[in-house]
């Protein structure tokens, strides 16, 4: 059992375990996560925590009689602030709903509190999810508990960062090009992106709808599959939410990986790779062929398109959502319009950040008259050869293990001035949610006193076995059970 200093677990499986035997109550439980977010403040994962709240969801989930208690009754989850949560701040990170209140709660948000969960507050973000490395947040950078000058990854910045901090167990965040796995990888924790459609999006602010999905943040796969659990399944609010059966993940985890093919693929394995991350595939891909899994080379030639195909679609599919917050419905509102054209043009400009801001300049430019086919269209065409590559790979492996970032996480400040550059940190993460695909990140290795993590991608609604192979790999490596200021 993962032990923090002061006795409670540090993992959802094994808090449930101890909250059902009575070594402490949840009342107990969240007030230590309470203190933790208090004494870590430093890191500004959390935008607000309601206390209050939090402790009374505690007290209730402890008088719940055993017979009515969700799985997740009394355990302490920590929230992204780009879900709508009733009568609490949701902000998406922005200026522009920095004091916006949701009058209702987004569906993985019902489904976690109708499990028993108690949900201590919103996490800090990239701006409206623009981000690689949690600095683009109107409310201040997070940085990373392993190493606090450098970053935790974006654009669920604060939520790596509460997880990895001990300041909760585990935490909720989404992933549009990357941002649930490149901070798992960055603080040292196992992330899951599920397939586009497995988990409703309803409720969930919206950056880029075809792209956007949620997932959750842990140490280890066992907390990963408690969670999709609860969170999964159709939602008829939710147009793009696919009804297709959801197993037990948590039941399955312990199946054999033994005769499991996983596919290699060299297109993800080139220049673009540090030597310490190549070195930690190749000894990731080593434990799973002791553990009886085969490797098999696969082809994804235009994996690597992905990056300026999602620089594309990703600014357009934002540049139409965006153009709801216009100072008029809901959100900033500048002072003293002069005008409506005055209204609009203030009101944006003052609400928005500069990443916003380029990202939907950059996607109204692509969707113009003339640039439409030369751009938006051609990106399409991107999408649509990445996902036949990754269907034709399935046909022959069950999984594909990659690198979840080209390096470990870089010093706060090193990329701002080169968006390039931080573009690019989602080369190998970006293509699993362009097919639609789901895929895992987990901690396989240190550089230095900053983890590093690899990733494992699957068929459409494959996440039991990538879950599955993470508990496997788990099993027989320690790299999930390190923590921060932990001597190596």
């Amino acid at each position: 059992m993962n032990m923090p200093r002061n006795g409670f677990p540090d993992t959802l499986v094994t808090a449930a375990r101890a909250l059902a035997s009575g070594d402490f109550s949840s009342h107990e439980l969240v007030s230590d996560c309470l203190a933790r977010i208090e004494a870590g403040r430093h890191l500004n994962a959390f935008v607000s925590v309601d206390a209050e709240r939090a402790l009374a969801a505690a007290s209730a989930a402890d008088r719940r009689p055993a017979d009515e208690r969700g799985p997740l009754n009394g355990l302490p989850i920590a929230i992204k602030d780009i879900f709508c949560q009733t009568g609490v701040r949701t902000t998406a990170g922005s200026r522009m709903l920095e004091n916006w209140r949701a009058p209702y709660d987004a569906t993985v948000i019902e489904r976690l509190t109708a499990a028993g969960a108690v949900l201590l507050g919103k996490t800090n973000m990239d701006e409206f999810a623009m981000g690689s490395s949690g600095e683009n947040s109107y409310f201040g950078a997070t940085r990373n508990p392993w190493n606090d000058r450098h970053v935790p990854g974006g654009s669920s910045s604060g939520s790596a960062a509460a997880v990895a901090a001990g300041m909760v167990p585990a935490a909720l965040g989404t992933d549009t090009g990357g941002s649930i796995r490149q901070p798992a990888a960055f603080c040292g924790l196992t992330g899951l992106k599920p397939t586009y459609g497995r988990v409703s999006r309803w409720g969930m602010i919206a950056f880029a709808s075809s792209l956007d999905q949620a997932g959750p943040m842990a140490w280890d796969a066992d907390d990963l599959a408690l969670l999709l659990n609860v969170m999964a399944g159709v939602d008829r609010r939710d147009s793009t939410s696919v009804d297709e059966v959801v197993p037990d993940y948590t039941a399955g985890l312990t199946t054999s990986i033994r005769g499991l093919r996983i596919g290699l693929p060299d297109d993800l394995l080139g220049d673009d790779v540090g030597a310490e991350v190549r070195a930690t595939v190749e000894a990731t891909r080593r434990v799973f062929e002791g553990l009886g899994a085969t490797i098999v080379p696969v082809a994804l030639p235009t994996a690597l398109a992905g990056v300026p195909a999602y620089y594309v679609l990703a600014p357009a599919e934002a540049s139409a959502n965006l153009a709801r917050f216009d100072g008029v419905r809901f959100g900033h509102r500048c002072a003293d319009p002069k005008s409506l054209e005055d209204l609009y043009l203030r009101s944006r400009s003052e609400g928005f950040g500069a990443e916003v801001k380029r990202r939907i300049l950059t996607g109204t430019y692509a969707l113009s008259v003339g640039y439409y086919d030369a751009y938006y269209l051609q990106a399409q065409k991107i999408r649509r050869l990445i996902r036949d590559e990754f269907l034709a790979a399935f046909t022959q492996v069950d999984a594909i293990l990659a690198p979840t970032t080209p390096s470990p996480a870089f010093a706060l400040g090193e990329k701002t001035d080169d968006p390039v550059s931080m573009y690019l940190q989602d080369v190998f993460t970006i293509p699993a949610n362009l097919a639609g695909i789901p895929g895992l990140s987990m901690p396989a290795g240190m550089s230095g006193d900053l983890p590093l993590g690899v990733q494992l991608l699957g068929p459409h609604f494959g996440e039991g076995t990538l879950l599955t192979l993470a508990h496997a790999f788990q099993q027989e490596t320690d790299h999930h059970l390190r923590r921060p200021g932990a001597a190596a």
